[in-house]
């Protein structure tokens, strides 16, 4: 399951990568996949740690900061402030895929993050759950992530 997650959170982390969302107008679109991504990679990281998938499920959901906390916790050692503001921008991803009526009033408060910034944090804590976790990246994974930078 853990090697499920992980693997879950690279091939998405390649969508996150890719160009097309660099458009500013696509930051909420940046920001709720940068939560799926994060979310995956965290609960990998939670699996191999011993909290079970249901545990995950009903307790950290889609709270970005507290898989964060749950994760440094148990020794995950990622201690960046700004994936920990990031985290918090995220938390809960949902808010960034929904459809707000009245967008402009009523929208999450993106905390200055736009893509630029969002993926080199993402990527860092990929890159942490890979190498704590040492699960093998995905099949393809170097040819998908030269595909998502062209």
């Amino acid at each position: 399951m853990s090697r499920f997650r992980y693997h879950n959170a690279e091939r998405w982390m390649t969508t996150l990568e890719a160009d097309f969302l660099t458009e500013p107008r696509l930051t909420k679109e940046a920001l709720h996949q940068a939560g799926f991504v994060t979310q995956q990679a965290l609960c990998a990281y939670l699996l191999d740690m011993g909290f079970a998938d249901g545990w995950n499920a009903s307790h950290i959901k889609q709270d970005i900061a507290k898989a964060l906390a749950y994760s440094n916790a148990c020794g995950f050692g990622h201690d960046c402030a700004d994936m920990a503001r990031l985290a918090a921008v995220l938390s809960p991803y949902w808010k960034w895929g929904y459809h707000y009526a009245d967008w402009e009033e009523n929208r999450p408060r993106t905390g200055g993050f736009i893509h630029a910034t969002i993926t080199p944090l993402v990527r860092t804590l990929v890159d942490r759950v890979h190498d704590l976790t040492g699960h093998p990246r995905p099949k393809g994974w170097q040819r998908r992530r030269r595909e998502a930078r062209s």
